[in-house]
C-alpha cells in the first residue's frame, strides 16, 4: 500500500482521533468514570482493538485472497459500531460542539481512506490466499506506534465499563437526611463538581431547588426540576427561600496566577457574596442561613502543625482569597441570618475535582510524587462534602467557621500510593518541585508542594460521623477497585 495520499489520510485520521480521546472523552466528559456511558465504553473498546488490527495489517503486511476479505469485513464492521456508537452517544449524554465537529471531520476523512483503499483491497482480493510480510518505513513505525496506543485505550475501555456498576453512588437523597421535607435551597456555582450533585441530592429528595449560573449550556446536565436564574435581580421580595448555599467563584486551579487571573479569583467570589447579602437584606422572608463556600487554604502555607478552626493563618495567596470571601460572607449576620463558613479541602471524586485530573494519568502508569511528598493533603469525599452542608443547615446550634475535611489528613506520597493501589497501578515517578514551580509558579508553590494538616474539630465535637473518614478505603470504594 504505496500510496503516500493514503498514508497522510490516515495519519489525519490518527490525530484527529487522539485529540477526541484525550481532549473528550478523558478530558471533559470523563467517560470512563461515567457509570451512564457502559454502552458506549464497550463499543469504543471493540473498535479501539479492530482499529488495532487495521493499523498493524496496513503496516507491515499484504493481505491476499480470504485475507484481504477477513480484513475488509472488520473495516465494515468497525463503521457499523461507529454509527452504533454516534447514536448511543446522543442517546445517553449531550455532545460538546467541538465533539460533534470532529466526528464529522473524523466520517469525512475516514470516507476518503476507503474510496482510496477500496480498489487496493479488491486487486488483493483477487491473489491466492496469504499474508506477504511487507515494510513502508516509517509509515510502519507510525502504524505500530499507533496500534499500540489505540489497543491501550480498548483495552482499558472494556475494563472501564466492566467496573461500571460499581460506580454507583446510591440514592443522593439519603446525603441530606438530615433536612426537614420541602426546603427552598438557593444554590450558587450549582453546575460545579460540588453544586452539581447537592443539586441532585435536593432535588432527588423532593426539595424545591434554585439555581444561580450564566451557563445554560451546563444547567442541562443537572438533574431536574429545578429552578434556573442567572442574575440574584430575578429573586422577587416576596420569594421564600429557607437556605442558601453559596459556591460560587472563579476556578482557582484552571490557569496560570497572573495579576488579571489573580483579581478574577477574588472578586468573582466577593462580588457574588455580596450580591447574596444584598439578596438577604430585601428579602421579607429571610432564608434560616447562609451556608458560604471557603477553604483550606484561609490558614495559609503550614508545616505539620494541626490546624483546627481557631489557628491563626500564615501569608498566603490563597488565605487571601479566603479572608476575603469568608469576610463578605460575615456580613450576612447582620441581617440575622446564621452564617456557616466551610473551609473546604480537597473535594475527592472520580466526576471532577483534583482527583479526576489524575485518573488517566495514574491508570496508565504516569502518576506520580509531587517534590518532596511530604506536604500534607486534607481531603473530603463529595458525599460527605454534601453531607457535611446538610447538617450544617439543619443544625440551628452551628454557626462560624467549619473545617470540611476528613479527620486524617495524609501525606501527598501516601495520597499517591493510596490512589495507585486502588487503582492496582505501581508508581514510579516522582515531578520535582522546581519543576513544577518553573512551570506553574505559585499556583504550584501554594496548591501542590505545600499543604495543611487541618483537623475537623467543630463538626467532631458536633456529632458528625463520616463515612469515609481514611482515605485508602475511600478510594477503593469511589474508583470501584
Amino acid at each position: 500500500m504505496e500510496n503516500p495520499v493514503l498514508w497522510t489520510l490516515i495519519a489525519i485520521q490518527v490525530f484527529m482521533g487522539a485529540f477526541d480521546t484525550l481532549v473528550h472523552h478523558e478530558g471533559s466528559e470523563r467517560l470512563a468514570w461515567r457509570p451512564s456511558q457502559k454502552t458506549e465504553l464497550r463499543l469504543h473498546g471493540v473498535r479501539n482493538l479492530f482499529y488495532a488490527v487495521i493499523f498493524l495489517s496496513f503496516g507491515w503486511l499484504e493481505p491476499h485472497g480470504l485475507f484481504t476479505i477477513l480484513l475488509a469485513a472488520i473495516l465494515a464492521t468497525e463503521v457499523a459500531i461507529t454509527l452504533w456508537d454516534f447514536v448511543e452517544e446522543d442517546l445517553t449524554r449531550k455532545l460538546p460542539g467541538t465533539e460533534r465537529i470532529n466526528h464529522t471531520l473524523l466520517a469525512l476523512n475516514y470516507g476518503a481512506i476507503l474510496a482510496l483503499a477500496g480498489p487496493i483491497l479488491w486487486e488483493w482480493a483477487q491473489l491466492p490466499t496469504r499474508a506477504v510480510p511487507t515494510s513502508y518505513g516509517w509509515w510502519s513505525v507510525f502504524a505500530t506506534v499507533s496500534a499500540i496506543g489505540v489497543g491501550l485505550f480498548g483495552l482499558r475501555d472494556l475494563l472501564a465499563a466492566t467496573r461500571s456498576d460499581r460506580l454507583d453512588r446510591g440514592d443522593p437523597a439519603d446525603l441530606v437526611a438530615d433536612l426537614p421535607e420541602r426546603r427552598h435551597v438557593l444554590i450558587t456555582g450549582g453546575t460545579g463538581f460540588i453544586g452539581s450533585r447537592l443539586v441532585e441530592a435536593l432535588v432527588g429528595a423532593g426539595h424545591w431547588v434554585t439555581v444561580l449560573s450564566r451557563d445554560l449550556r451546563s444547567v442541562d446536565a443537572l438533574t431536574h426540576p429545578v429552578r434556573v436564574i442567572t442574575s440574584l435581580d430575578q429573586v422577587h421580595d416576596s420569594d421564600r427561600l429557607d437556605a442558601i448555599v453559596n459556591l460560587a467563584g472563579e476556578p482557582i486551579a484552571s490557569g496560570l496566577w497572573t495579576v488579571k487571573k489573580r483579581a478574577r479569583i477574588i472578586e468573582s467570589r466577593v462580588a457574588t457574596t455580596k450580591a447574596v447579602t444584598e439578596l438577604i437584606q430585601r428579602l421579607e422572608h429571610k432564608p434560616s442561613c447562609l451556608i458560604n463556600g471557603s477553604a483550606i487554604g484561609w490558614y495559609g502555607l503550614r508545616d505539620d502543625e494541626e490546624l483546627s478552626e481557631d489557628a491563626a493563618p500564615a501569608p498566603a495567596f490563597v488565605h487571601d482569597v479566603c479572608e476575603a470571601w469568608e469576610s463578605a460572607a460575615h456580613e450576612a449576620a447582620a441581617c440575622g441570618v446564621r452564617v456557616v463558613v466551610l473551609r473546604i479541602g480537597l473535594v475527592l471524586g472520580v466526576g471532577g475535582g483534583i482527583l479526576a485530573r489524575l485518573l488517566t494519568p495514574f491508570e496508565f502508569g504516569g502518576g506520580g510524587v509531587m517534590g518532596r511528598g511530604s506536604q500534607w493533603m486534607s481531603w473530603i469525599e463529595r458525599d460527605d462534602l454534601i453531607r457535611v452542608i446538610s447538617f450544617a443547615m439543619a443544625r440551628e446550634d452551628i454557626a462560624g467557621t467549619l473545617n470540611a475535611t476528613a479527620p486524617e489528613p495524609v501525606r501527598n506520597a501516601d495520597f499517591t500510593n493510596a490512589l495507585a493501589q486502588a487503582l492496582h497501578r505501581p508508581v514510579f515517578l516522582r515531578f520535582p518541585g522546581w519543576l513544577l514551580s518553573a512551570a506553574l509558579g505559585d499556583l504550584a508553590h501554594e496548591t501542590m508542594l505545600a499543604g495543611q494538616r487541618v483537623i475537623p474539630t467543630h463538626l467532631q465535637n458536633a456529632g458528625f460521623n463520616f463515612r469515609h473518614p481514611k482515605l485508602a478505603p475511600m478510594m477503593r470504594d469511589i474508583t470501584g477497585g
